[in-house]
């Protein structure tokens, strides 16, 4: 059987780093994209090990940059089966009077303009085939709004609208959309938000065991290999600790 394409956006880190790890260990070849030319090549030669492996250096949220990565890749890396919009980032926690507008325009140019723009190029190219599969990495932050989060809830709020307009959308020409709306995941998240506050950003998981890139991975591999007529929409998960964006049972 021939080998299916994912595009992973942010695969240099975290949640994406994971998921390329487990499909090309699940018999896909796999696009890692990211803006860390030398975490590109370290995980690129690791998995070439075991599967075909490109990589795209660019900015997502640099629509520009993401239009000329995408088409340079060779005709036959261009029949992508799986899109994981995985890029993105959180940057700040304050109230909304104290918010700093660049980290706004971070979190928008990223969470939303960089997904839009991913998706537009390759969009057409599943439409052209009648055949894909889309997956946006969301947040609870994305369903559920909480003190401090403003700015990032509004980003992730926007997530989840435009994967239900996807769904909605490319419903005719046989695309599955799904949403996955992950909980507390230890990743570099928190170092980004806080800035490189290592200090803070170890709080934010202290006193619990909180899910990691590779739960989030497990997940989107089982989403992406479901039979044809299964498409699994929207799933939200958390570490057992966590019952929602606000509740969380420490030790």
């Amino acid at each position: 059987m021939e080998k299916k394409i994912a595009f992973i956006t942010g695969a240099t880190s975290g949640i994406g780093e994971a998921t390329a790890r487990i499909l090309a260990g699940h018999n896909f070849k796999v696009i890692i994209c990211g803006r860390r030319k030398d975490r590109l090549k370290k995980i690129s030669d690791e998995l070439s090990k075991i599967t075909e492996v490109t990589t795209l250096s660019f900015d997502v949220s640099n629509q520009v940059e993401v239009k000329k990565a995408v088409h340079s890749l060779f005709a036959d890396w261009q029949k992508i089966d799986v899109l994981i919009n995985n890029a993105g980032n959180a940057h700040g926690l304050s109230p909304i009077q104290d918010g700093d507008t660049k980290d706004w325009d971070a979190m928008i140019d990223s969470n939303v303009k960089g997904l839009l723009y991913v998706s537009k190029e390759i969009m057409p190219m599943m439409v052209q085939r009648k055949s894909g599969h889309i997956v946006n990495i969301g947040s609870i932050a994305g369903k559920e709004v909480y003190a401090n989060g403003n700015v990032y809830c509004a980003s992730k709020f926007a997530v989840d609208a435009i994967t239900q307009g996807m769904r909605i959308d490319l419903n005719p020409h046989g695309i599955k959309v799904t949403g996955i709306h992950p909980g507390l995941v230890e990743t570099e998240f928190s170092m980004v938000r806080f800035k490189g506050d290592e200090e803070r950003a170890k709080n934010v998981y202290n006193g619990l065991r909180p899910l990691t890139g590779k739960d989030i991975a497990d997940l989107i591999l089982f989403v992406v290999t479901r039979p044809d007529h299964v498409m699994l929409g929207d799933m939200t998960i958390f570490p057992a600790a966590q019952a929602s964006a606000t509740t969380v049972k420490r030790a």
